[in-house]
C-alpha cells in the first residue's frame, strides 16, 4: 500500500525588518517570491532569478543573501532585513544617503540590492574580512584599506545594467567614512568604468 505524499505546504513565521509575518507557503517558494508576491514588499527586485545579478540581495542575520535562491521555509527564525528596513524611520542609512548624494544609480532597478550589499560590505570590511584582492590576509594585519579595488571586488556580485559603477564605488567609500581626498577613485573616473563594469 502506497504511503500518502508529504504535505507540500507549511506555515512559516518570517522575521522581516523587526516584524513577524506568518503565512502558509509552498515548500518551493523562494524568499524573494514570498516578499514580493505574498507580503507586498516590492523593494527587493527580481532580476535574473538565478542568483547571478544581485538585484534581490537582502540581509539574513546581517549577512548578504540572494533571496531568489533562498527558500522561504529555510529563512524561518532568522533576522531578515530588506531595503524597506535599512533606514531608521525617516533617517536614511548612510549608504542610502551616499547613493543619493553621489548618483549611485540610473534606472534604480538594481539599487535596493546594491544598497543591501554595500551595508554588509562595510560591516564585513570593518570586521577584518579579507577579499580576493586583499594583499595581506593574516588576521593580525587587520582590515585592509578600503580601496576602489577592494570595493569593486566586494560588490562584484551586484550587476548594474546602466553601468553606474563609478558612482557606486564612490558611494560605498563615502558611507564607509573614507575622506574624499583619499577616496577610492584612482582608476575609476572615465578611465576606470570599463574595468568596473567587468568586475561587477
Amino acid at each position: 500500500m502506497a504511503t500518502a505524499p508529504s504535505p507540500t505546504y507549511s506555515a512559516v513565521t518570517l522575521n522581516i525588518n523587526g516584524e513577524k509575518h506568518t503565512l502558509t507557503v509552498d515548500h518551493r517558494t523562494t524568499l524573494l517570491d514570498a516578499l514580493r508576491e505574498r507580503l507586498d514588499m516590492t523593494g527587493t527586485k527580481k532580476g535574473c532569478d538565478q542568483g547571478q545579478c544581485g538585484a534581490c540581495t537582502v540581509l539574513i542575520d546581517k549577512r548578504r543573501a540572494v533571496s531568489c535562491l533562498q527558500l522561504a521555509v529555510a529563512a524561518e527564525g532568522r533576522e531578515i532585513t530588506t531595503i524597506e528596513g535599512v533606514a531608521e524611520g525617516e533617517q536614511l542609512h548612510p549608504v542610502q544617503q551616499a547613493f543619493l548624494d553621489l548618483d549611485g544609480y540610473q534606472c534604480g532597478y538594481c539599487t535596493p540590492g546594491q544598497i543591501c550589499s554595500a551595508v554588509a560590505v562595510i560591516e564585513e570590511h570593518a570586521a577584518g574580512w579579507p577579499s580576493a584582492v586583499t594583499d595581506d590576509v593574516r588576521p593580525e594585519a587587520g582590515p585592509p584599506p578600503l580601496t576602489a579595488d577592494e570595493i569593486r571586488e566586494r560588490m562584484s556580485g551586484n550587476l548594474c545594467r546602466c553601468g553606474a559603477y563609478v558612482s557606486i564605488v564612490q558611494a560605498v567609500a563615502r558611507a564607509a567614512g573614507i575622506p574624499a581626498e583619499a577616496g577610492p577613485v584612482p582608476g575609476s573616473a572615465q578611465g576606470g568604468s570599463a574595468r568596473e563594469g567587468a568586475a561587477a
